[in-house]
């Protein structure tokens, strides 16, 4: 028979130290990553705190109340069992913004943060007092919501096409109510015709994966949106249609962000340079993984 999992904290030593160890501990044979990080943010949700907060908790010794504990508890039963910890949070972080995410809607990851960082020193190298951005399949609208907050004299579009993840998107537009950004409920092919040519950055994270290459981690493979994930037999179906798109849209000089698979940049580079793409240059992310291309409109 399976063993029950462990109380969330041993008894009569209910402190947050114990609850962060217990924790990682039962994470750990779950086969998370960084199981003492997820530990500490499952603690700061139901403690309404930050992270520092509860790291700086179990310096002090804080004790964890017993109606804590037993809100923690179904939490990590659910962490445990792979659901993806933003799931259950319900928030995301992504560079200085916490967007709303859930089921329906892919989950903004770090690597993308590059991604958005090359869009946005393209959008402030850009001429013009008001230059214009435009974000294919914005997903959560991380990228867009990014650009516009960091960049506020740009006007940023944003077309997402799933009425999954549009809600999530429509959330969290609101919620950081950047009055430079817009969005759209639109198939990426057909978006937004009234800026042809006129625009300087477009960037997108499209699905890349293969149809035949399955994620591992089961918070990728059960809970991200397939649609989010896959791409076609090479992964790249949607990188084309995002080519074609962004060939329409951008003016001369105006520059595609991609983001794709480690093993994908020269793929890709040969793609663009087929459609009329110039200068077409895959850059790593933190990790040091190819993770984003560029090119430049001739």
């Amino acid at each position: 028979m399976p063993q029950s999992p462990q109380p969330i904290t041993p008894a009569g030593a209910p402190t947050v130290r114990a609850a962060v160890q217990g924790l990682a501990d039962r994470f750990a044979a779950a086969g998370i990553a960084e199981p003492t990080v997820d530990a500490e943010l499952l603690i700061a949700h139901v403690l309404h705190i930050s992270r520092g907060a509860v790291q700086a908790a179990v310096v002090r010794g804080d004790e964890l109340t017993d109606a804590d504990a037993a809100a923690l508890e179904p939490l990590a039963i659910r962490r445990a069992a792979r659901e993806p910890l933003q799931h259950i949070t319900g928030l995301a972080p992504f560079r200085h913004l916490e967007l709303r995410v859930g089921p329906g809607v892919f989950v903004p990851r770090p690597e993308t943060e590059i991604v958005a960082q090359i869009a946005i020193d393209a959008l402030l190298s850009a001429a013009g007092p008001e230059p214009v951005a435009v974000d294919l399949g914005t997903g959560s609208g991380a990228i867009a919501l990014a650009l516009a907050t960091e960049v506020p004299h740009a006007r940023v579009y944003a077309a997402e096409n799933s009425a999954d993840a549009f809600s999530w998107t429509r959330e969290n537009f609101d919620r950081v109510g950047a009055s430079n950004a817009r969005l759209s409920c639109v198939d990426l092919a057909h978006a937004f015709p009234e800026l042809d040519g006129t625009v300087s950055v477009v960037v997108s994270n499209p699905p890349y994966v293969p149809d035949d290459a399955v994620p591992r981690d089961p918070e990728v493979r059960l809970h991200d949106p397939e649609a989010a994930l896959y791409g076609g037999p090479d992964g790249l179906d949607v990188v084309r249609a995002v080519s074609l798109t962004a060939l329409r849209l951008a003016h001369p000089g105006g520059t595609l962000v991609i983001e794709h698979g480690e093993w994908q940049g020269q793929a890709i580079r040969d793609l663009l340079t087929a459609d009329g793409w110039r200068a077409a240059a895959t850059h790593p992310d933190l990790t040091l993984r190819d993770r984003v291309t560029t090119a430049v409109r001739p």
